[in-house]
This record gives structure tokens, C-alpha cells and sequence, in this order.
């Protein structure tokens, strides 16, 4: 007689800068068996401030309901049998740092009728960069009074951050700060409005968020101290007091579905849901993260992720996003470091710039890029479109073309953004090792990595290192589905669970020796760039750039 086991399921819950994302995994073997896409109904909340990006957090529980809710029905259709009690667990990962003001209750504020249509109440998201002055004024102030907290955030605090965003509210929209009881960034927020403990004194913490995003580190006592944060603004000083008093990893439950969002999603009542992390984080852990690898998160931006064993020795990092004791993988230090635009760059120039017309579509232009050989146009761009986030940490640099001529053509363009980008990741990865992280190996994942093989191909001959891809095509959300089935005790921990759950393609983007013997020629021309317009200290001469470009494109073309 064989007794029939029925098999578990994890759901993972993926917060993107556009839409959320519900992912039902399979977690004896990271079967993927539904999964369903919400687009937020407010949209991204704009102005005409290029800086400016909020969000509705209506948006965030919206999403939560329909996306589960689809998924589950995906299932049923796909898997005979299944019913949703076979759920066992939940994870949730958003962009970040994505702060919010809430009430003492943990109620959003942006709910309240008197702040329903005011941008400062709503959830600042990851890319607005309002904060610029704020973020130079908090590098300032640390650098005199707390240089250790520098230090562990890679030598500069951004405008992407949580202290940023929130000094520059308290300046410009008092009244939103006056009323806002404290802030909470969305990937702790939304895991406790699901499981009811979202009140402060209830509230669960994230390291992911607290440690890279908030100077949170526990050798200091948490966050940055109320003399540090009132020497900004007294206001900010007297914030420290209701912030968490403690952060934790994301192999501890926040707490239980409540009866209400069971019966709003169709998923059992009492089901365990993870402490959150951002999505790059957890995308990592998707993406089978170990020591030695670097997981390359490719969308509108990038992330790059790389984790250390707290027991071995590890030097601070100059530029990246923050040195985190657990903020990936529980005993592990998580490294992060990111380019604040790559696919946002290959939009703006389809999209606004419009090469071409409707004859400039990405696929077009791709065709296009991919007949030219490395050097033929003689183009050089930085890919600072959004600013630069490793390794120079500096919102208020912009994106450059250098070597056009009346013979461009909108494919050479095209080609020198992709190669632009591909020069910024090989600068993250010098800098890890630098300073003694080796990267054994890249395995890459989100939109472009599975669906633009020139930019495999591309990023493969420009570092000179073949190019994996993650199994999923989903690694945020699958990630996120991994830290529920680890908390509903599905897998005794995380090595488990990703052996069991993640994987890499058969197909490796190898590079092309000839390609990269020409690459190791212009990436010289753009660190040369890459300093001379990010460096503070270079002093050099840029005489020799162009001439050395039309060299180069000689060469090629004879």
C-alpha cells in the first residue's frame, strides 16, 4: 500500500517599481505552478520635478489580494488536485529603500482623507532622488561625528535612502511630518499588514532594509543615534525613539496570515510569513547565492549582490550599498552594490528619443547593435542616466555620449548604451575584488538577462567571465517564495531550501576572446571618462580620448 504525500507550496509575494508579482513554488523542487502580474492602478505618482517618485500604498494591498488570488486559480487549472491549504508559507520582497509615513497606529498615511492627494504621504519609491542635498548633508555630518557609519555604507549615504527621504520631507512637507507617527519602509510594512502587526510596538524589522538602506548595525546599537540624527533636525533626533528597537533576518516569521487577509486572498488563516527584504536581496537567494557568486539582478536597474562568511575577515568596501551582517543569508555578511539605470537607459533612448519612429523598437535596434563589432563606431558612454550608484554613490551625475559624428547611426547609439553599462558592472566587480571578494562566478537574472542575449554576450565580453542564468524567470519572487517554505519549516534552512528550489540554464554567454581583447582596450577610455567626470581627486588630461576612439575604429573597419 503507498500513502499518497501531498505536496507544499510557498507563495512569494514580489513588489516591483511598477506592478507586484504572486509566484506558487512547488518546495521539494522550485516548480513554478502559478503565477499572476497586478499593475498598480495609481500608477507612479510624478511631477514635474524629475526627482520626484511616490507611490500609493492602497496599491500594495490591492495587489497582495488580486495577485494571490489569480495565482491560486492559475494552480488549480495547472496541477490537479491542488487546493490552496496546501500552502504553507509566504515571503515578500519590494524595491527599497521605499519608506512611508504612518500613523500610531501603523495605518498608512496616505489613507487619511487629509493627505490623500498629497504626494508626501504616499510611499517615496527607491528612485526618487528629492533628497540629493539631504544625502550630502547626512555624508557630512557622519563623516565629523560618526565616520563607522560611513563605513559600512561604502563611504557615502544616498538620496535613495531612508534618512534622505525622510529629512528631505521633514523640510519640505512638515505638516506630512508632523503627522506621521514614524516611517516604515514597504518590505516591513507589507508583511505586517498581512499578518496584523503592523501597530509600532508590534512591528517586525528587516535588517535587509534597517542595515543597508538606515545605518542600522547592531555593534552601535541599531540605527544611528538620536545625537546624530538631532544634530539634522531635532524633529528627526526625537523620530529615533519610535523606530524598531532591533532588526531581524529573514529566517524568522513576522507572524501568522490573519483570518481577514485569508479570506481576501483564498490562502489558509495561520500561515507564516517571512520578515521582508528587498528584491535584489532576496533575488539572490532566488538565484542559488553562495560565496564566490555574484547574482546580477538586470531590469530598469541593476543590483548586484554577493555574500561573505561573517566568520572570515572583510574589509569596508568603498562605494558600495552597504556591508550587512545577515541581510541576504543568515551568517553571512550580504554585499550590495547596483547601477541606478540600465534597462531605463535603452527606454529613454527607444522611447523619448524615438530613433527611427515606430521603426525603433528594441528588437529592431537589437538586430541592429548585434552586426556591429566592438570598436566600429568609435561611441563611448557613461551609464549615469539616473546617476551613479556604485561606486561613486552620486545621484547628481548624468549620462554622456562621446564620438559622434553626421554618420551615426541610432544602432551605433544603441550598442555603445548596452557596452556603457556593461563597463559599469565590470567596475562593481573590480571593486569587490579590490578588496579581496573574489567573484568565482556571475549568474544573472530579471528581464533583460532572460530576453536579451546581446547583453549576455555583451556584459560576457566586456568582463572577460562567462554569464549564467538563473533557472527562474521570476528569481525576486521565487526568492521570497524560498523564505516562506524556510519559515513554515518546509526546509530546516536556507542551504536546503535553495538546493532544493533554485538553479542555473544549460546555456552560458562565453566570451569571445577578440571581443574582449577589444574591450580591454576602451574600458581603459571609459574608467578615464568614468574618473574624470565622477572622481572629486582626478587630475588628469582627456586629450587623447576622442583620438584614441577613432583609432580604434579604424583598426577595426580595415
Amino acid at each position: 500500500m503507498f500513502l499518497h504525500v501531498r505536496a507544499k507550496y510557498s507563495i512569494g509575494l514580489d513588489y516591483g517599481t511598477n506592478s507586484v508579482r504572486a509566484l506558487i513554488v512547488d518546495v521539494s523542487n522550485g516548480r513554478e505552478v502559478g503565477t499572476a502580474v497586478w499593475e498598480y492602478a495609481h500608477g507612479l505618482i510624478l511631477s514635474r520635478d524629475p526627482n520626484l517618485a511616490r507611490q500609493h500604498p492602497g496599491d500594495y494591498l490591492t495587489g497582495a489580494e488580486i495577485s494571490i488570488q489569480k495565482a491560486l486559480a492559475q494552480a488549480k487549472r495547472k496541477v490537479n488536485g491542488f487546493k490552496p491549504d496546501q500552502v504553507v508559507g509566504l515571503g515578500v520582497d519590494t524595491t527599497g529603500s521605499t519608506p512611508m509615513p504612518v500613523d500610531a497606529h501603523g495605518r498608512a498615511l496616505a489613507f487619511d482623507k487629509q493627505f490623500a492627494k498629497n504626494p508626501a504621504a504616499m510611499a517615496w519609491l527607491w528612485k526618487d532622488h528629492t533628497g540629493v542635498l539631504e544625502a550630502a548633508e547626512i555624508t557630512e555630518t557622519a563623516r565629523e561625528m560618526r565616520p563607522q557609519y560611513l563605513a559600512k555604507c561604502g563611504g557615502a549615504y544616498s538620496s535613495e535612502w531612508f534618512f534622505s527621504k525622510i529629512l528631505h520631507c521633514l523640510r519640505t512637507s512638515p505638516d506630512v511630518f508632523d503627522a506621521a507617527y514614524a516611517w516604515v519602509e514597504i518590505a516591513d510594512w507589507i508583511p505586517a499588514m498581512l499578518t496584523g502587526t503592523e501597530a509600532p510596538d508590534r512591528l517586525t524589522v528587516g535588517i535587509c532594509a534597517a542595515g543597508h538602506k538606515a545605518m542600522y548595525n547592531d555593534t552601535w546599537g541599531g540605527y544611528p543615534d538620536a545625537e546624530f540624527l538631532g544634530s539634522l533636525h531635532p524633529k528627526l533626533g526625537e523620530l529615533r525613539s519610535r523606530l524598531a528597537a532591533r532588526a531581524h533576518t529573514i529566517e524568522r516569521a513576522v507572524g501568522e496570515m490573519t483570518a481577514d487577509w485569508a479570506r481576501r486572498t483564498g490562502l489558509p488563516a495561520g500561515i507564516p510569513v517571512a520578515v521582508g527584504a528587498f528584491d535584489a536581496h532576496l533575488g539572490g537567494v532566488g538565484a542559488g547565492i553562495a560565496p564566490g557568486t555574484l547574482v546580477k539582478i538586470i531590469g530598469t536597474s541593476t543590483c548586484d549582490m554577493m555574500i561573505a562568511p561573517v566568520a572570515q575577515p572583510l574589509a569596508d568596501i568603498p562605494g558600495l550599498c552597504g556591508i550587512v551582517n545577515g541581510s541576504v543569508l543568515p551568517g553571512y555578511y550580504g554585499l550590495e552594490a547596483g547601477q541606478s539605470a540600465v534597462g531605463d537607459i535603452f527606454n529613454w533612448f527607444v522611447d523619448y528619443i524615438k530613433p527611427g519612429g515606430r521603426h525603433g523598437s528594441h528588437e529592431t535596434l537589437t538586430q541592429e547593435a548585434a552586426k556591429l563589432k566592438p570598436g566600429e563606431s568609435d561611441l563611448l558612454a557613461l551609464d549615469w542616466n539616473n546617476g551613479n550608484r556604485t561606486i561613486l554613490v552620486d545621484q547628481r551625475l548624468t549620462g554622456l555620449l562621446l564620438g559622434q559624428t553626421l554618420y551615426t547611426t541610432p544602432a551605433e547609439i544603441y550598442r555603445a548604451l548596452i557596452e556603457a553599462t556593461a563597463f559599469g558592472a565590470l567596475t562593481i566587480i573590480n571593486r569587490f575584488e579590490e578588496y579581496g571578494v573574489k567573484v568565482e562566478q556571475i549568474v544573472n537574472c530579471g528581464g533583460i538577462a532572460e530576453k536579451n542575449p546581446l547583453v549576455m554576450q555583451i556584459y560576457a565580453d566586456v568582463t572577460g567571465r562567462p554569464m549564467k542564468i538563473s533557472r527562474s524567470a521570476q528569481t525576486c519572487a521565487l526568492g521570497a517564495a524560498v523564505a516562506g517554505a524556510v519559515v513554515a519549516g518546509a526546509h530546516k534552512n536556507y542551504a536546503e531550501a535553495q538546493k532544493a528550489m533554485t538553479g542555473v540554464r544549460k546555456r552560458v554567454f562565453l566570451p569571445n576572446p577578440q571581443a574582449h581583447a577589444m574591450y580591454r582596450e576602451l574600458y581603459p577610455l571609459y574608467r578615464t571618462l568614468h574618473d574624470a567626470f565622477g572622481a572629486r581627486e582626478w587630475n588628469g588630461n582627456l586629450h587623447n580620448v576622442m583620438k584614441k576612439l577613432l583609432e580604434i575604429r579604424a583598426r577595426v573597419r580595415h
